[in-house]
């Protein structure tokens, strides 16, 4: 099948080789290339070259959000037999959020495959945690679509289920840094405020972590809870 019209028109054979690329390192042929071309479409791209609101990979990303939740469901279903509802559900909301998928993408290079209009670009868009793992996901979606649940199946626990306990540090790094100061019989690890940035629709916020009173670690994000998670990982690089 063709890649889709506006790029055969264009003649842009390098989209064309990237999306060849990136079929290569994901280790899955799409059927259906206009799947693969859609799930790294931005909305940002897709305005840009007149492609419609349904040009760009939000619905695909909608469809990848639940069939990934319903992979890592069933793959914390059977791994933590013994764990109750809460504690797999906190389980699966840490494996499957923004930052940790962006993370798992940036592993296997998924941002450079990602179609993203010029301001965007300028705007330093392919390094947003939000492009990025939602491209994952519609990436998910596009494959479901394509070759049904067991190529999204495998590709989610090769790429996103894998190596979970390295992981963890990095999207669960306040659990992680709580567990680490319990075990050295230190006080419990506090989060300070530093500094809130920007506009309501664009704030930043960065906070330390304190243990014994002692700043470990800074951090920052769009959230507290994100720059919470960030201050913890460089205090575990600091303890490590």
């Amino acid at each position: 099948m063709q890649w889709r019209l506006f790029a055969v028109q264009r003649g842009d054979i390098k989209m064309e080789n990237n999306l060849k690329k990136l079929e290569q390192t994901i280790g899955y042929q799409f059927t259906a290339k206009s799947l693969l071309e859609q799930a790294m479409t931005h909305s940002s791209y897709a305005n840009e070259k007149h492609l419609g609101k349904l040009g760009c990979n939000e619905r695909l990303e909608f469809l990848g959000d639940a069939v990934l939740e319903l992979i890592s469901s069933d793959f914390l279903y059977k791994k933590f037999r013994s764990n109750q509802e809460g504690e797999l559900t906190k389980k699966r909301a840490s494996m499957v959020c923004e930052k940790s998928l962006a993370y798992c993408a940036r592993e296997f290079g998924l941002p450079e495959f990602i179609l993203l209009g010029r301001g965007e670009e300028m705007m330093g868009g392919r390094g947003r945690d939000s492009i990025v793992s939602d491209a994952l996901e519609s990436l998910i979606g596009a494959m479901y679509l394509d070759g049904g649940f067991e190529p999204a199946q495998a590709f989610v626990m090769k790429f996103i289920l894998n190596d979970l306990e390295d992981k963890r540090i990095f999207y669960d790094s306040k659990t992680v840094l709580q567990e680490m100061v319990q075990e050295g019989g230190n006080h419990p690890v506090e989060y300070r405020l530093l500094k809130e940035e920007g506009p309501d629709h664009s704030k930043s916020f960065t906070v330390e972590a304190l243990i014994n009173g002692e700043s470990m670690g800074a951090g920052t994000g769009h959230t507290k809870k994100a720059a919470e998670q960030a201050a913890a990982l460089e205090a575990i690089r600091r303890i490590k």
